[in-house]
């Protein structure tokens, strides 16, 4: 039982995606091969991402089961670990590759919470320079629990003219003027 709950993932994800990110999660983790699958699922996604044939290849539904079974375990053989290639292969085999990319993101989100990474988007209507950038990460501290390291985001969006927008997890805190003049414009009217 204690073997178990070593294994057992941090975050409690439900789905159909966080169900194979789960499963894969605990096999990594008893194989000690948790940030090599991490790295595996990241590339898997980005080649998905950037090659049209191989999203094209993991989206049709034409290709049988079994083939893309054996394409799939042809392609990853000898390069991933076999936590990767039993994923990959049983994605194959139960027609569920077109859902890697969000399999592999609710990995990333069980891996980030075991590091204890907490990520926050920050909004502004201007980049941020360096100084401004610590300044906001430095203020948000106390939002976080102790030990917790901050993966800041940063995005640019003018049209909320000015101030800022804040996402951590799914808290989300504006502060740009844009709102507030919505805010004015609601009260007066």
């Amino acid at each position: 039982m204690a073997t178990e709950k070593a294994h057992r993932p941090p975050l409690d994800l439900y789905g159909l995606n966080a169900r194979y990110a789960n499963a894969t999660y605990i096999a990594a983790s008893k194989s000690k091969s948790l940030e090599k699958v991490e790295t595996e699922l990241l590339a898997i996604k980005a080649t998905a991402e950037k090659s049209k044939p191989f999203a094209s290849f993991l989206e049709n539904p034409l290709i049988s089961r079994d083939l893309k079974s054996k394409q799939v375990e042809e392609l990853l053989k000898g390069q991933t670990t076999p936590v990767t290639m039993n994923l990959m292969t049983t994605l194959a085999g139960n027609a569920r590759l077109n859902s890697i990319t969000g399999i592999v993101d609710s990995y990333v989100m069980q891996m980030k919470a075991k590091r204890g990474e907490v990520e926050a988007t920050i909004i502004s209507a201007d980049p941020l320079n360096k100084s401004q950038e610590a300044a906001v990460k430095e203020a948000m501290k106390s939002q976080f629990p102790a030990g917790a390291k901050v993966v800041l985001k940063t995005e640019v969006n003018p049209d909320i003219m000015g101030g800022l927008q804040i996402q951590i997890g799914d808290k989300f805190l504006d502060l740009s003027v844009g709102s507030r003049i919505e805010e004015v414009g609601r009260t007066v009217v």
